[in-house]
This record gives structure tokens, sequence and C-alpha cells, in this order.
């Protein structure tokens, strides 16, 4: 068994058991999230033999300001809502991770620009790694990504409305989803 093989399987066992109770709520956000996460983790596993070969390239070095990206965005979000949302576990929802359950709308930082910074984080490493090796299949993977991350996102968007009320509703009057000031 070749060792990209292991290593997909096992990273999606990983991602099924992290997933495991949003996997039971079917257009619950987490649910789309979980393919989203299947499909990068194919990215990475597709291009490994050629990360890094050719560091200077276009391609790569798109790649890998991509991938800063997506890490900035993440740390930039999750410290905001860790300080800011006020988690707690009166917030009874299973299917969400402990750093979701935000009782506090987090309108400020990277929140104040995008309402996914999180998502956009993962766009960006899903296509930070198609980039490491752009091919016909990578663009279908990439797109895939793409497309699970717009569910996911649409999805969260209706469960914080349903939270947090008119209140988010002026806050996506005021914001873009993935990218500032255009999509």
């Amino acid at each position: 068994m070749p060792l990209e093989l292991i290593a997909f399987i096992i990273g999606t066992a990983t991602l099924v058991w992290l997933s495991r109770k949003s996997l039971r709520s079917p257009g619950q956000h987490g649910f789309y999230r979980f393919f989203a996460w299947e499909a990068i983790l194919s990215l990475i596993v597709l291009n490994q033999k050629v990360w890094g070969t050719d560091p200077f390239s276009p391609h790569q070095i798109t790649s890998w300001l991509l991938m800063l990206l997506s890490i900035f965005l993440v740390i930039q979000a999750y410290r905001l809502m860790t300080k800011h949302g006020q988690a707690s576990l009166a917030r009874d929802d299973g299917t969400l991770y402990q750093f979701e359950k935000t009782t506090q709308l987090v309108t400020t930082g990277i929140f104040g620009y995008i309402r996914h910074p999180m998502y956009t984080s993962l766009l960006a490493l899903a296509w930070g790694a198609y980039f490491q090796n752009p091919n016909l299949l990578g663009t279908a993977i990439a797109a895939f990504a793409s497309f699970c991350l717009l569910l996911t996102a649409k999805a969260d968007e209706q469960e914080c409305l349903a939270y947090f009320g008119p209140p988010y509703a002026a806050y996506m009057q005021r914001t873009r989803r993935f990218i500032p000031y255009l999509l």
C-alpha cells in the first residue's frame, strides 16, 4: 500500500473522528466543513511529492503566500473569538467546537472586514496546496473545497442569524463573506 494512501486513510480517520458530531447533522456548517477538509487533505496528499521542489517558481511562490495568509487568518480569527466571543457551554449545540460556542458577536479586527476569516483561511490553504503542483485533478478538488466552504459559510450564517438575530443581519450588511470589499 503506497505511503500516500496510508496518509490519506489516517488523515480521513482523524477528520471523521474530529467531525463525528457534525457528520450526524447534515445541513449544519460542520457537515460541509468536513468535506472541505477532506478535499484539502486530498490536495496535500496529491501534491506532497513536489512540495517545495521548485520554491522560486511563480506557482510555488503563490502557494507559500496563500499558506502564510491561511496561517495569519486562522490565528487572528481564533484569537479574537476566544478573547471577545465569550464562548460558553451554555450554548447548547453539540456540533460546535468549544471555541465556536460564542455568546457575543465578534465584529472587531479581521471580523470587521470579513464574516468568515477561518473559512477564508481554509480557502487559502486549499488553493495554496493546489498551487504546489497545479493540474486538472487538483483544480477539480480545489474547486470542490471552495464550493464546500461556500456551503459551510452559508450554513454558518443561518445558524448565526438564528442565534444572534438582527445584530447578525446588520453585521452581514456591513461585511463581506470571504474577501474584504469584494466577496
